[in-house]
């Protein structure tokens, strides 16, 4: 029997979070079992379409065109790969008080229809329009499907409303524009929905954040001389996809002199000893991400690499001290140094050095947090939100910095860390 994501089935139940705030958040195992209820899976799949649904009502919108993979994720609970992450050939309909129509890559409809039974069937479809212009708009599908969307619209009794469009070729946009369709910011709208996160959420990106736990554990026994940058990368992937990763998005391996200015990328230097080396681990689980900086030392430490360190950790205390609901994100960034401080010449030229953002099936949610933003454009920080507070400093070297990164749920008293690799002291690794 299916269980179609019926927006107009959905109940208030449905925006429940069902937090469990207890002495700890759970890390649960990634497989399924009888004897323990963990992810809820059609929990999760209700309360994000009633995010969604909840959000659009708040809008100015009637409806929400959707290519935006992360939103399509929130909305049908489909993903066909990340190859697919910027090719713009998914996109999905949500109007009215219909269920979400998903048109997909060739086959992939079909699999929906046979295996995503949260879906109407008729409602998953293969189309495709540009894929980053590689199809030429001339060739007409643009138009084609800008036509089958109006209607929908049409018969949805939504005709009157704009329709909210997260991001789209400029050809797709003039498409739509063409058949009498106002466009407004839907990246808003689908942001907002997703700002709070239920308890599926958090579990999800807790046990996300437990993989990379152990990933630091295998760099701090790796890293020492005659090892590369990219070595490390090259295993951490390994051992991510081992756990059952489905897409590491990025490792940032940072040694040596190369630690100041943060380039946020990695080579093949070779690691040396009394390196300082910082590193970022960007990937997901069930598309859900991290954001977890660490530094080491290799072998030993300098007075300057130890100071920088403990400016680093001093920031991130004080920032994590700040967290609990009701505070707004322009008090997080003051206790921050200022960009001049540090040597740079304005707060844009620091941008995402001292850095607070949200985490969930993207990188970059709510809240962002930063002095270039935040103290003349405060966010309320919320239950229930989950974010990352990463903070840089330089060493009086002149080359070494330090980087530390950590995870934060907010809770209904505070928050809790869930980037449990130790950090409170700089990491010596192999020491001599």
């Amino acid at each position: 029997m299916s269980r179609a994501l019926m927006p107009n089935m959905l109940t208030p139940q449905d925006l429940e979070p069902n937090w469990e705030w207890r002495e700890r958040l759970p890390a649960w195992g990634h497989t399924s079992v009888d004897f323990e209820r963990r992810i809820d899976h059609d929990r999760l799949r209700r309360y994000r379409l009633a995010r969604t649904r909840q959000s659009l009502q708040n809008s100015p919108a009637g409806s929400l065109l959707l290519f935006d993979v992360n939103n399509i994720r929130y909305v049908t609970a489909t993903k066909i790969g990340e190859w697919e992450r910027d090719k713009m050939c998914r996109f999905c309909l949500l109007t009215g008080d219909d269920s979400p129509y998903v048109w997909d890559f060739g086959s992939a409809a079909v699999h929906h229809k046979r295996h995503s039974d949260w879906l109407e069937p008729d409602h998953c479809l293969a189309g495709v329009v540009g894929m980053r212009g590689t199809i030429p708009p001339d060739f007409g599908l643009m138009q084609k499907y800008a036509k089958m969307i109006a209607q929908l619209i049409k018969d949805a009794g939504m005709a009157d409303m704009p329709v909210g469009v997260d991001y789209a070729e400029t050809a797709m946009f003039h498409a739509l524009q063409a058949e009498g369709i106002k466009v407004v910011d839907g990246q808003q709208i689908m942001l907002a929905a997703r700002e709070i996160k239920n308890w599926d959420e958090i579990q999800l990106l807790t046990q996300a954040a437990s993989m990379v736990d152990g990933v630091y554990h295998m760099i701090y026994e790796e890293l020492k001389p005659g090892v590369r940058e990219n070595d490390i990368v090259a295993l951490s992937n390994k051992m991510l996809y081992e756990m059952g990763s489905d897409d590491v998005e990025a490792i940032n391996a940072i040694s040596g002199e190369r630690c100041n200015p943060h380039p946020h990328n990695f080579t093949d230097r070779l690691i040396r000893p009394g390196d300082q080396a910082f590193f970022d681990i960007l990937q997901s689980y069930q598309g859900y991400r991290t954001c977890y900086y660490r530094t080491f030392n290799v072998g030993r430490a300098t007075p300057a690499q130890n100071d920088a360190y403990v400016k680093a950790r001093e920031w991130i205390d004080a920032s994590i001290a700040m967290i609990k609901p009701g505070v707004t994100t322009d008090k997080v960034a003051e206790v921050w140094p200022t960009a001049e401080s540090l040597g740079f010449p304005n707060e844009d030229a620091a941008f995402g050095l001292q850095f607070g953002h949200g985490l969930g099936l993207a990188l970059h949610e709510r809240p962002i947090i930063s002095r270039a933003i935040s103290l003349d454009h405060p966010m309320e920080i919320q239950t229930g939100m989950v974010f990352a507070l990463e903070t840089y400093c330089p060493a009086a070297d002149g080359y070494s910095a330090a980087r530390i990164e950590e995870e934060v749920v907010v809770t209904e008293t505070g928050c809790e860390v869930i980037s449990l690799f130790p950090a409170e002291e700089l990491p010596i690794a192999n020491r001599y």
